[in-house]
């Protein structure tokens, strides 16, 4: 025998069924209308410029940390260091991407028509 709540909560559950049949058979896009309009996707050239554009920031700032350091501002050597460290490594992983891109484009070159 069912008790009441699982009787209730069935019942709830086959509104919403039906719901969404008379939703899918008129075509109407229901839940999908309420919900906020997606952004476009930035391009992958888009995406790759900035990227590039964040590591040339990046080592621009380290060469302006270390400039300053040099003419004896007040330019903590920590600062100077975590920033080299910073731009090298950007620099490197950017480095590493081209590659592995360079590699698929190559994979894709030499596949067999």
């Amino acid at each position: 025998m069912i008790d009441r709540t699982s009787a209730a909560n069935i019942q709830s559950m086959l509104e919403t069924i039906r719901a969404y049949q008379s939703q899918a058979a008129t075509g109407s896009r229901g839940l999908e209308e309420t919900t906020a309009p997606k952004t476009q996707m930035p391009s992958f050239t888009d995406s790759v410029k900035n990227i590039i554009d964040q590591v040339n920031d990046a080592q621009t700032k380290s060469t302006s940390l270390q400039e300053a350091y040099q003419r004896g501002e007040d330019v903590p050597l920590t600062d100077v260091v975590l920033g080299m460290q910073k731009s090298s490594l950007a620099f490197e992983a950017t480095l590493q991407v081209r590659n592995k891109v360079l590699k698929a484009y190559e994979e894709i070159l030499n596949m067999p028509v």
